[in-house]
């Protein structure tokens, strides 16, 4: 399992012959853990570690049920997989998923803790626990996905400057920071595969 990632990670498509894989939601994952999901951040788990017997085996379930049956046939495993593996039924937090979506939105943490009735501190324990990252962090990563929609959005050359400014940068200069710390790339080496796989770059051999 590949925990929430805060920095850029690098993809050997050789190793990637068939790929059958779950996108949860923001907080979605906590359900099936038990542990927070901080403990999977930047990591990739074994899921035999995180669900015993069950989970090393699950990928050979997989692959037999895909080449007797086809893809959806793995789909239904890994369905029957999850809702077998739900830990905390009270999970995701309505809160936290509020959370996540005032912080996508650029919400500052101070007026989301408001919104929500809580302290900072706890709302930095509890995002982290659901989450993977303290709210800070988050609101840093959502800014930067926020900043690629509207990069993938436009047509020409993007005015950098311009996009600092709506996306809530301090200036350009900020922008080119954050882009080298979570992209591991400049604004201007950034070409995605397609404008729907923003987060897909290919790096030349």
């Amino acid at each position: 399992m590949h925990g929430p990632f805060s920095e850029p990670a690098v993809i050997d498509p050789a190793q990637q012959r068939a790929v059958l894989w779950v996108a949860f939601r923001p907080a979605g994952a906590r359900p099936f853990l038990t542990v927070p999901v901080s403990a999977l951040r930047d990591e990739l788990v074994d899921l035999g570690e995180l669900w015993g017997r069950d989970g090393a085996v699950l990928r050979e379930r997989l692959l037999e049920a895909v080449a007797a049956q086809g893809p959806r046939a793995g789909l239904r495993v890994l369905e029957a997989a999850l809702t077998g593996r739900v830990e905390d039924p009270s999970a995701p937090d309505p809160a936290v998923r509020l959370a996540a979506a005032l912080l996508d939105r650029g919400t500052p943490v101070g007026e989301v803790a408001d919104r929500l009735g809580w302290t900072t501190g706890r709302l930095a324990r509890r995002c982290t626990e659901h989450l993977g990252f303290t709210p800070k962090r988050y609101a840093r990563i959502r800014r930067f996905q926020r900043l690629l929609r509207r990069v993938n959005a436009g047509h020409g050359p993007p005015d950098w400057a311009a996009l600092a400014a709506d996306c809530g940068y301090h200036d350009q200069a900020h922008l080119i920071h954050e882009f080298r710390a979570l992209a591991g790339i400049t604004p201007t080496a950034y070409v995605p595969r397609t404008p729907l796989e923003r987060n897909h770059v290919p790096l030349g051999g």
